[in-house]
């Protein structure tokens, strides 16, 4: 589906027919032309009060600059005073068209060939320039020889019927080759479409388990809540009943107390109760004590059940993070391989960046699967794999942030955003207030380069720990005297820069002091994923390949 709704409407279109070749005169003489287009310069004499080093192609080359000449190439006569040049232009159109413009303007000046023919004296401070064509090419002399060495001679119908056959021959092949561009791309979105319906539904099983292991976990822990609370009551009602018999005993036998003056039989029938009631208190004192202990027992047993459930609790989530974290991976390969495929075949071969950056997500790819392996293979501890990842999607996004700031310009959604820069803006408002336009920029720029080097001072540390909600946390000491005075100064545009660059610096890197990159998303004003960056990245090919 993404590259159905993405690229549905992307079909390449045919390159423009090229513009129709210039119309040259359709006489004999001037239908055969020297190839490369070639002009003739005649009569060039060497005149040293000139001051015009005619002997140097520089000089004719800048001297015919406005025709844009490739070659100047120029002939001697033995005595090395007079020489003839010839100019070589372009072999297209445009060379052409430059070609006939240089001998029209000797054309308008009167010094084209005609004139050089017709003259019997010719000028000698003047220089007649034309066309080669076919009365030059057959001509005695070195030019002559030069043309029949190095130009062909053709006719102007046979060198329309080259360029055109020559056109359409790229055109053809561009055609074959955006038809099996195009091919390829179905087959891409083919295999796309099919990897997009397997991760969703691996999305949805994943989701599925999270629910049905909340559900799971509340239920147990509604069941020991319970079981918990059933064995606290029977103990407290087993409690309360030994309370009362050791009440009732305590009153029994001071009631036997009372009746020990009574006679001797009544005595002796008193010590034998005595003796019985000593023996059901010991009976009871025991039953006390074995109570403690059942106490004690239930008590210790209730902890253990609980310590145990806590374990199992933690090493149920640390094995669904765990198997979190191995999807998440499975499903990044997947995602790298399907969008390193399309880039392969969306980007351009010229482009040496599409280029780099391919390399760049195939070199992570492979990263990706020797990681992979290694989760598969070694299985170690929780720890050591949430580090490895950790630092892998640190260097991910270490190369994304190489990447994108040679991608994007201007403003984006997702971008690269230097943790810690202070807000030139904030400054150059402040600054304007009290100078004019061109001091404030000045005053603006050295201030902000003052606050920038007192952030990087590792010995100021304008913070403060407070107790909010019986936690500590770390916050910005406004009564710091360099805060105090800024804010007293400058007002709070230039304070609410300084203490958001100070926050910056703190959290993304408070040992160094120095301004760090990392990737954000403006959009939201805050750090952006690597599936957001990526997808970005994605759009942007897309969009770069429509252009084209």
């Amino acid at each position: 589906m993404y590259l159905q709704k993405e690229l549905a409407d992307e079909a390449e279109q045919l390159p423009k027919a090229a513009a129709p070749p210039p119309v040259a005169p359709t006489s004999e003489e001037n239908d055969l032309f020297c190839l490369p287009w070639t002009a003739i310069v005649v009569n060039i004499v060497k005149d040293p009060e000139s001051g015009n080093d005619v002997e140097s192609t520089e000089y004719w080359m800048n001297r015919f600059s406005k025709y844009k000449p490739e070659v100047v190439e120029i002939l001697w006569d033995d005595q090395n005073q007079k020489a003839q040049a010839l100019v070589r232009f372009n072999n297209d159109w445009i060379g052409f068209k430059n070609a006939m413009e240089f001998e029209k303007a000797f054309e308008a000046s009167r010094y084209s060939k005609k004139e050089w023919v017709a003259a019997e004296n010719p000028s000698s401070s003047s220089i007649y320039g034309w066309l080669a064509r076919s009365s030059d090419f057959e001509s005695q002399g070195p030019i002559g020889d030069y043309l029949r060495t190095k130009r062909q001679l053709k006719r102007f119908a046979d060198i329309v019927y080259e360029k055109v056959e020559t056109r359409n021959k790229a055109v053809v092949e561009l055609a074959t080759e955006i038809d099996m561009r195009n091919e390829n791309l179905d087959d891409l979105q083919t295999k796309y479409n099919q990897t997009n319906m397997s991760l969703s539904r691996m999305l949805e099983e994943k989701d599925n388990m999270h629910q049905a292991y909340y559900e799971e976990t509340r239920k147990m822990q509604r069941l020991a809540r319970e079981h918990v609370k059933r064995v606290l009551d029977e103990q407290e009602i087993l409690n309360a009943d030994l309370e009362r018999r050791r009440k009732k005993l305590d009153m029994w036998s001071k009631e036997l107390n009372k009746r020990e003056a009574l006679t001797e039989r009544e005595k002796q029938k008193l010590d034998d109760e005595k003796r019985k009631n000593d023996v059901q208190n010991n009976s009871l004192h025991m039953a006390s004590i074995e109570q403690k202990k059942a106490d004690e027992s239930v008590t210790r047993l209730v902890e253990e059940q609980k310590r145990e459930k806590e374990e199992a609790l933690k090493k149920i989530l640390d094995l669904e993070r765990q198997l979190d974290a191995k999807q998440k991976l499975e499903m990044e390969i997947e995602e790298l391989k399907g969008k390193l495929q399309v880039m392969k075949h969306l980007g351009n071969q010229d482009d040496a960046a599409v280029q780099e950056k391919i390399k760049e997500m195939d070199d992570e790819l492979k990263s990706k699967m020797e990681e992979m392996d290694d989760v598969e293979n070694m299985n170690q501890t929780l720890m050591v794999k949430e580090r490895q990842s950790n630092d892998e999607l640190q260097e991910a996004r270490k190369e994304l942030i190489k990447g994108l700031q040679d991608m994007l310009s201007g403003k984006t959604n997702i971008g690269v955003k230097r943790m810690g820069e202070l807000d030139t803006t904030a400054f150059y408002d402040a600054c304007k207030e009290k100078f004019d336009a061109d001091e404030a920029q000045i005053k603006a720029t050295e201030l902000c380069s003052l606050w920038q080097d007192k952030l990087k001072n590792s010995e100021w540390h304008p913070m403060k720990v407070v107790a909010v909600d019986g936690a500590h946390k770390e916050v910005i000491d406004e009564d710091d005297e360099l805060l105090k005075d800024l804010k007293a100064e400058w007002g709070n545009g230039i304070f609410d820069a300084v203490v958001t660059a100070f926050k910056e610096m703190n959290e993304y890197n408070p040992s160094g002091r120095y301004i760090v990159n990392e990737l954000w998303n403006f959009k939201d004003n805050r750090k952006a994923t690597l599936k957001e960056v990526i997808s970005y990245i994605l759009r942007n090919l897309k969009n770069l390949k429509r252009k084209r």
